[in-house]
């Protein structure tokens, strides 16, 4: 089989073809290298929101064995219970508590949230901070 004439690399295609043109030339490095900035970043911040995902779930699996071992407690001491007014008073105290354990519950999943959600947003708005900053420095270099 004959041999096939090897293709030249994309890249000094590209770079003979803006020489031709009388381009100005290009850092390739520097272009990956912001890039390869801003894919971090991106990993960093997705890290950031699965860390916070797994605290909450963590926290509502707490948050529904407490509850079950609530039940079980209620179940326990209804067992010996036989006049209806301390049955019902003691459905109100477990009601009263199950609603409070709740807010107090979706309040710390609510704390979570926007903890995760504010160290991902600032790592992003780190990053474009840093990009604006390398490109105006890039301007600046090539003006001068």
């Amino acid at each position: 089989m004959a041999k096939q004439p090897e293709t030249p690399d994309f890249m000094e295609m590209f770079s003979k073809f803006g020489k031709d043109l009388k381009m100005p030339s290009v850092d390739v490095e520097a272009i990956l290298s912001h890039h390869r900035k801003n894919l971090e970043a991106l990993q960093k911040a997705a890290s950031a929101s699965a860390s916070g995902a797994s605290d909450v779930l963590a926290r509502q699996r707490d948050a529904l064995q407490e509850g079950m071992r609530d039940i079980t407690d209620m179940v326990q001491n209804l067992r010996g219970t036989s006049a209806p007014k301390e049955a019902i008073e003691k459905q109100a105290e477990f009601a009263r508590k199950s609603f409070e354990a709740a807010v107090k519950h979706a309040g710390e999943v609510g704390e979570i949230i926007r903890k995760s959600g504010e160290e991902s947003t600032e790592i992003m708005k780190s990053r474009i901070k840093a990009a604006m900053d390398e490109i105006r420095e890039a301007y600046e270099k090539n003006k001068g």
